[in-house]
């Protein structure tokens, strides 16, 4: 099997210019992309159980991996929900199916959404992760508009080993991620 072109990209270039940007002694203190979680939350799930079965089928079939269906912790009256309940689905990527579903994302998925001006640079957690939300499964080409019943979104994850939100925007932006440029 052949290497991901941006892996190929991030240990070529990406490397050299962040050892370089940030003075790091050795390559290994570079920050990489450590995994990719993609989770869907299906609140309408409570209702209709086929709900679950469809969101695990569009998340398998973005990723190219399986994805699972994820359990309420405890029952909320409020939301008709019972412990132990499916609610959701996630999945969570690592090496090549990481970069080849991140280079999908960064240059298929997020220039299809309607009035795409980037994305925001808000989603970092201070510790060096990033979290993007997309409103819509059909950016995904994978996806057919025919079959989609609901249109559901979910959150998009990257985890890495950056020890400060600075070094990790400037490790997503050299691979490509495309956030909003300020004026």
């Amino acid at each position: 099997m052949a290497t991901p072109r941006l892996k190929e990209k991030y240990l070529s270039q990406i490397v050299p210019g962040l050892k370089e940007k940030f003075q790091y002694k050795s390559v290994m203190q570079v920050p990489k992309v450590e995994k990719i979680c993609i989770n869907k939350g299906i609140g309408a799930a409570v209702a209709d159980k086929k709900l679950i079965d469809v969101g695990v089928e569009e998340l398998t079939t973005i990723s190219g991996q399986k994805a699972v269906a994820t359990r309420s912790k405890k029952d909320i009256s409020n939301f008709k929900l019972r412990s132990d309940q499916s609610i959701g689905a996630k999945v969570t990527l690592r090496g090549d199916r990481m970069y080849e579903f991140m280079d999908r994302l960064m240059n298929v998925a997020l220039p299809r959404v309607r009035d795409f001006k980037g994305v925001s640079d808000k989603g970092f957690d201070g510790r060096g992760n990033y979290t993007l939300g997309v409103k819509e499964q059909i950016i995904f080409p994978e996806i057919s508009i025919e079959k989609v019943g609901k249109i559901n979104g979910m959150d998009i994850t990257f985890v890495t080993t950056a020890s400060s939100d600075e070094e990790s925007y400037e490790l997503l932006k050299a691979l490509g991620m495309p956030f909003v440029t300020k004026n």
